[in-house]
């Protein structure tokens, strides 16, 4: 559910009564003024392997690497960089949309030349969308949902609308992003879990 102040709440049901909206979410429940409610809209299933280019073996080990380090030099959670990227392009540098956004992080050129960089280059492409990326969350104030909604349809949309713009695919965009993120912060609890209760490994007594 998008709330007309740019939140984003992820929710199991909802009922509707009156002017009151309620959510069910686990074993508890959140209640909103309907005027509070910008729109409800099925959390969509993630990319499937099929609808993304997959990168080569190789070209996925770069990638990582290349992202860690745009993320690390923007301070931007690499999980946040990663899951845009994933969803942007299937972690594809050679990947080109029908409007003409290049590269990993789908920089459109006017937006590349901007943050000056080259969008063809797959270390500035990750770099310029990390950064862009950046500005965006300092823009409003880690609110990720407007960043991630202008990082699609543009800061111009968001202010027309105060709000994540009425744009199916922006609506959908958001959503796939804020889900692959949380599948990524689980996937990184869990190996850092599975670290610490890795047994010691035994040394030589001499």
């Amino acid at each position: 559910m998008y709330l007309k102040n740019g939140s984003f709440v992820e929710a199991d049901s909802h009922t509707s009564e009156g002017q009151m909206i309620t959510l069910t979410v686990g074993s508890g429940t959140l209640s909103f003024e309907a005027d509070q409610v910008l729109n409800i809209d099925p959390i969509p299933e993630p990319t499937s392997p099929d609808q993304i280019i997959k990168p080569s073996r190789g070209e996925s080990t770069d990638s990582e690497k290349i992202l860690l380090d745009a993320a690390t030099l923007q301070a931007v959670d690499p999980a946040c960089v990663r899951s845009v990227a994933q969803i942007e392009s299937g972690l594809h540098q050679g990947a080109v949309s029908a409007k003409g956004a290049i590269g990993r992080m789908q920089l459109m050129p006017e937006t590349a030349a901007t943050l000056t960089v080259n969008p063809s280059d797959a270390k500035d492409n990750a770099v310029g969308g990390a950064q862009y990326l950046r500005e965006l969350l300092l823009r409003y104030r880690g609110n990720s949902v407007l960043a991630l909604a202008a990082y699609n349809a543009g800061p111009g949309a968001v202010k027309q609308y105060n709000g994540v713009p009425p744009y199916a695919e922006t609506r959908r965009y958001v959503s796939l992003v804020l889900k692959e993120y949380a599948r990524q912060q689980a996937k990184a609890r869990k190996e850092q879990t599975a670290s610490s209760l890795s047994p010691s490994k035994p040394t030589a007594i001499d």
